[in-house]
């Protein structure tokens, strides 16, 4: 709102650093004026700029603003790209990758917030491009909330450019806490509500204009209607049908009680064309957003209130970052305006001192896709693409050396296995073939341990030979009861068996011996009684019995003396064992190990088998099938290199798919940025791309890549609201409900068109499926239309008299 016209004196040594040929990195609180530093540069700029942004809403603000100056600018979002050939270029960072990845790049490359290095899902980007610029680019880092600029200075120097570290930590507006509680002004009675009590104080102590952090978009919505409600109609602003009807009914309500909510489930239009504008104009007492929306939001108000201490982002909760609350209030007080900003705390939320800049460190995962790239190119000219890798990997932000699962083949040598991958080597020679001492001695082959009986199975005796089991006595020592005894058998052999005493005879009568009297009464009372039998009763419905509690098969009586003893014997009992190759059953062989062929005299044998097997990017890349043992990419590798996270690995496994059409994977593509919101009932994962990504990656998990086979994005169900709303033209508002608002499909339908134009602006490749992809994907994208490009409805100037509070 206030135009710079004397720079001071750390904006002015930026620019004599950049005048100087040198990279510079700029550490100063939010609104101290790190912009106007390219500003100052734009006249004597000696080529193009690229000026990058963390989101497509700030790049087009950036847009508006600067071709309201003059100047010649373009733009490059993704879903956006207009003018690119402009003196400068305003885009979000994913969008300059491939061309760094050729080592091309603008003459000055800005990156406004580079505190986004840190990020665990876009900082992978970051960092490439970073360390992919080529020495003809100058680079102007911009951040307040970095708490050690100086690594990055380092690390800049470290991989060969010249770079300056400039540092400014005066706030324009200097920030103080107010304790909502303790305001000494009394709220009126008929205002409820535990926030609309406590806001009143503050807008009645004139510490408004409010910009309010809430943890949800409910909750954004409730406290705003709440807040309107309670604090009455003070100046009512009046607002166009088309602007009322863009913004629609409730929302249209609050603004002309000079109230707003912002979030994402809001148009474009309605955030960048009325909320924002009225905003920054100050026409508004109130703005409630959301905290995942923070870093988007480009305007500051006198007061910032955060009401929570954790927030929602897709479906999954998060903690507010100390750096993440130093934006939030970063956005406290209107310079020019406001001598003073004011961060407004109660005992429940977070207080000032919570808010401070954060410490960079790298993102856990590596940039895989930008791997397999230079990998790509390297194998083209010839080279060793996992040489290009290593070397590419000793460039990245980082205190501690990167692994990327190849180190230890370059280190020490060829390996005669020829196996690049340290955790594919470590693996394969534990792949050790058994092998088991045969019933002649023999070494041979061992098979699977299987099910036989007790009457085949060989055991071995403590001289060393082979014997049927059953001739050996220890062999029934844990089986049966009774007394061991010897069973002749057929030509004169013998087995070991089990007898015990069952009965006394006198005369023709059988008595059961006591202990089998006492079996009797406990399991089987109904023949206790039955105390003299005949011999044919009793083998008729003792010996059954007995036999079921011996385990094993009667075999005879024997009458010794007056005492009835009986015999069994246990050839069919089950046993396991080794079929060996002469038909034999062994229990417990001898076995050794055998190791592969090619390690068995390799003088890297130890170092391979005892290492520590980890899963590392090299050895990811090989379990997916994106690199063969050389470390060249296959088709699915060269494929996912032209996208971000796991964007690649669905469209490569959808279109080896031949039977599906590609005229419907265009519009499941819409399902790959689409989060949670469009499954509602259903599986996140539901779909036909979905499952297949599942069938083609085994539902495996590989953070930053994949979530149960399916990149962490997928969300099912978009791809049919973007076809309702692209072929059948449905209109929008048909299609929202409680959980999926207007801004959703706005979104969802700008990232599909982002992820079509970026099919489209991918490189040639000499696959059918791949050309039709792109053909079909360039027809949608130029019979769509981006709704940054459309008409917003925006306030005019003369419509508006500046809010002042009574």
């Amino acid at each position: 709102m206030v135009n710079l016209i004397i720079p001071d004196k750390w904006q002015q040594d930026a620019v004599n650093l950049l005048r100087d040929g040198k990279d510079v990195v700029v550490q100063a609180p939010t609104g101290a004026g790190k912009t106007y530093i390219f500003e100052l540069m734009y006249e004597s700029l000696r080529g193009q700029a690229v000026y990058t942004v963390p989101t497509r809403a700030l790049a087009n603000d950036k847009l508006a603003e600067w071709r309201a100056r003059g100047w010649d600018v373009g733009i490059s979002t993704g879903d956006l790209a207009e003018n690119l050939g402009a003196r400068v270029v305003v885009a979000t960072l994913e969008t300059q990758k491939g061309r760094f990845l050729r080592r091309e790049g603008p003459r000055l490359l800005v990156v406004d917030e580079y505190q986004l290095l840190a990020d665990p899902v876009r900082g992978m980007n970051y960092e490439l491009i970073l360390s992919l610029a080529p020495s003809e680019t100058q680079i102007l880092l911009l951040s307040g909330s970095v708490a050690n600029p100086e690594d990055v200075v380092a690390w800049l120097k470290r991989i060969g450019r010249n770079a300056a570290l400039v540092e400014h930590r005066e706030r324009p507006v200097r920030l103080e806490e107010v304790i909502l509680n303790d305001i000494p002004v009394q709220t009126p009675g008929l205002i409820n509500g535990y926030w609309p009590r406590l806001i009143s104080r503050a807008l009645l102590a004139n510490l408004g204009p409010l910009l309010i952090f809430a943890p949800r978009r409910n909750m954004a919505e409730e406290l705003a209607q709440s807040l309107a409600g309670a604090l009455g109609i003070e100046q009512p602003m009046s607002i166009s049908h088309e602007q009322a009807a863009a913004a629609g009914q409730p929302l249209a309500k609050l603004l002309r009680h000079r109230v707003a909510y912002h979030h994402s489930g809001l148009s474009y239009a309605v955030r960048a064309g009325i909320i924002e504008p009225l905003a920054k104009r100050g026409q508004l007492r109130v703005v409630v957003a959301t905290m995942g929306l923070a870093a988007g939001i480009n305007f500051s108000m006198r007061s910032v209130l955060v009401t929570g201490t954790h927030y929602m982002a897709g479906n999954v909760q998060r903690h507010v970052r100390p750096d993440e609350l130093l934006q939030m209030f970063g956005r406290a007080g209107r310079r020019g305006l406001d001598e003073a900003g004011y961060a407004l705390v109660t005992p429940d939320v977070p207080r000032l001192h919570e808010a401070f800049p954060l410490r960079l460190k790298r993102p856990a995962p590596m940039d895989w896709p930008s791997f397999l790239a230079v990998m790509n190119v390297a194998a083209s000219r010839g080279e060793d693409p996992f040489l290009s890798a290593l070397e590419l990997s000793q460039r990245l932000f980082s205190a501690r050396t990167l692994t990327l699962g190849v180190e230890r083949f370059y280190d020490a040598g060829t390996r005669p296995c020829r196996l690049r991958v340290d955790d594919e080597r470590g693996r394969f020679v534990r792949r050790h073939q058994e092998e088991m001492q045969n019933s002649r001695g023999r070494w041979q082959t061992q098979p699977g341990v299987a099910e036989t009986t007790l009457g085949s199975l060989f055991v071995k005796t403590k001289l060393g030979r082979w014997r049927p089991a059953l001739t050996v006595a220890s062999t029934l020592d844990d089986i049966g009861f009774g007394n061991i005894c010897r069973i002749q058998t057929e030509r004169h052999h013998f087995v070991y068996g089990r007898e015990i005493p069952v009965a006394s005879v006198s005369g023709k009568e059988w008595r059961p011996v006591k202990w089998l009297r006492k079996l009797l009464r406990l399991r089987h009372p109904l023949v206790s009684g039955k105390q003299n039998l005949t011999q044919e009763d009793f083998e008729r419905e003792l010996v059954p019995l007995v036999t079921r509690e011996m385990g094993g098969q009667f075999w005879d009586l024997v009458l010794r003396e007056r005492v009835v003893v009986a015999r069994f014997r246990f050839d069919n009992l089950t046993a396991r064992g080794y079929l060996d190759e002469f038909g034999h059953w062994l229990a417990d062989p001898q076995t050794k190990r055998d190791y592969p062929e090619v390690c068995r005299g390799c003088e890297f044998r130890a170092e391979c088998e005892g290492m520590e097997l980890s899963v590392t990017p090299a050895y990811a890349w090989r379990q997916l099938g994106l690199i063969d043992e050389s470390g060249k990419p296959t088709r699915r590798g060269i494929l996912f290199s032209f996208f971000n996270q796991g964007e690649g690995l669905a469209i490569a496994a959808a279109l080896e798919h031949a039977d599906y059409p590609v005229e419907d994977l265009v519009f499941d593509l819409g399902n790959l940025r689409a989060g949670h919101r469009f499954a509602l009932d259903e599986s996140q994962f539901a779909g036909r791309l979905g499952l297949v990504c599942q069938q083609t990656y085994h539902r495996a998990d590989f953070a930053g890549y994949l979530e149960m086979g399916a990149p962490q994005a997928y969300g099912a169900g978009a791809a049919e609201v973007i076809r309702e709303v692209v072929e059948n033209q449905t209109s929008r508002h048909k299609l929202v409900n409680e959980l999926l608002r207007y801004g959703d499909i706005e979104r969802a339908i700008t990232e599909w068109r982002s992820l079509l134009r970026q099919i489209v602006q991918a490189p040639d490749y000499g696959w059918d499926r791949w050309r039709a992809l792109k053909q079909v994907s360039e027809q949608f994208v130029n019979s769509t239309r981006s709704t940054a490009l459309q008409p917003l409805p925006i306030l005019l100037p003369a419509q508006l008299k500046r809010y002042q509070p009574r």
